[in-house]
C-alpha cells in the first residue's frame, strides 16, 4: 500500500475524487530514482485514460531529459497532482482559539512505466494530449505531414504509466463544519458552471480562496508597545492622585493631562478619553502587510 503522503482518515478521497482532480489539474509531477539513488523530478502534463480497472496516465519527455532512462533502468516512479490550494485564515472560526492552516487537494500515484517507442503510438498519444488541451491543433499537426511529424517524434521519448496505486487527498475543513458558513462568504465568484464541477463536489471546495495573511510592521509594532507603556505608567499615576486627593502636576512629554480641579470621576473619564484617541491614531498608522508565502 502506498505510504507516500500523510492522509488522515477524514481527509481521504475516493478514485472517482482522484480521476476528477488529474482531468481538472493534469500537470503533474514525475519522480524517479537517479544514478546516484536521489529523487529525479520532471513536471509535465499526463493524459489520464480510464481502463476500467486499470487508470493509465500517457506522457513524454524531451529525449536529452535523461528521465527516460531513468524509467527504463527504474519503472517503479510516482507522480503527485496538486489541485487547488490556499492559505485558510483562523477568523472562519466563531472563535479565536484557532490556528491558520492551508487547505489543498492532491493525489499521489504508484505507477509502473513502459517506454512507448513506435512512431504510431507515440502520434496516438500526442493526439490525446492535444485532445485535452487545444483540439483545434490537432488539424494543424496534420497538416505539418508525415515528415515534419516522424522528425519531431524523433526528438522524444513517450511513456505509458500504469497506475498500481493511489493516495486522493482533500484537505478542505470539511471536519469543521463550524467554519463552512464562513469559508463560503468568504469564496470567490464561481468562474465555472457548477455542471463542470465533479459530481459529489461543491464548487466552494475547488476555490477555496481567502484574504491574504497580513501583518503589522515593525514600527507600528513599536508604537503599540510604547503606548502600552505610557498607559501603564499613566495608570500608576491617576490611582496615585486619586488615592491621595492630591492636585496633579503638569504632565510629563506624551502622557494624558488631567484637568486638576476635576473630580476624580471626570479625571478618569478625561484620561480615558485621551487614550482612546491616542490609541485610534497609533492604529491608524500601522499598515498591514502580507507576509511572505510559505
Amino acid at each position: 500500500m502506498l505510504q507516500a503522503m500523510y492522509t488522515p482518515p477524514q481527509f481521504k478521497g475516493d478514485r472517482a475524487k482522484a480521476a476528477a482532480l488529474i482531468q481538472e489539474h493534469p500537470f503533474a509531477s514525475l519522480i524517479s530514482i537517479d544514478d546516484t539513488g536521489l529523487p529525479y523530478v520532471t513536471h509535465l502534463p499526463l493524459h489520464l485514460e480510464d481502463r476500467g480497472e486499470q487508470l493509465v496516465l500517457l506522457g513524454h519527455v524531451a529525449k536529452p531529459n535523461q528521465h527516460w532512462r531513468y524509467l527504463q533502468a527504474r519503472p517503479q516512479a510516482v507522480v503527485t497532482f496538486l489541485g487547488p490550494h490556499a492559505y485558510l485564515s483562523p477568523k472562519v472560526y466563531p472563535d479565536l482559539a484557532r490556528v491558520p492552516t492551508w487547505n489543498y487537494l492532491a493525489v499521489h500515484c504508484t505507477v509502473q512505466a513502459t517506454l512507448i517507442e513506435d512512431p504510431v503510438g507515440k502520434d496516438a498519444l500526442l493526439k490525446k494530449l492535444i485532445g485535452d488541451h487545444e483540439p483545434p491543433y490537432a488539424q494543424q499537426w496534420r497538416d505539418l505531414g508525415e515528415e515534419f511529424g516522424h522528425k519531431m517524434m524523433m526528438g522524444i521519448v513517450a511513456f505509458e504509466l500504469q497506475v498500481t496505486d493511489l493516495q486522493c487527498k482533500v484537505k478542505i475543513n470539511q471536519h469543521r463544519p463550524e467554519s463552512h458558513a464562513a469559508m463560503k462568504a468568504m469564496t470567490r465568484p464561481a468562474t465555472k458552471t457548477s455542471a463542470a464541477w465533479p459530481a459529489g463536489w461543491t464548487a466552494w471546495a475547488w476555490r477555496v480562496q481567502t484574504t491574504h495573511r497580513r501583518r503589522f510592521d515593525v514600527r507600528a509594532v513599536f508604537s503599540i508597545v510604547s503606548l502600552l507603556v505610557v498607559l501603564a505608567i499613566v495608570g500608576f499615576v491617576v490611582k496615585k492622585q486619586l488615592g491621595s486627593q492630591v492636585t496633579a502636576a503638569p504632565p510629563a512629554a506624551g502622557m494624558p493631562a488631567v484637568s486638576p480641579g476635576a473630580t476624580p470621576q471626570a479625571q478618569g473619564q478625561q484620561v480615558q478619553q485621551q487614550v482612546k484617541e491616542a490609541l485610534q491614531g497609533t492604529l491608524q498608522q500601522a499598515r498591514p502587510m502580507p507576509t511572505d508565502d510559505k
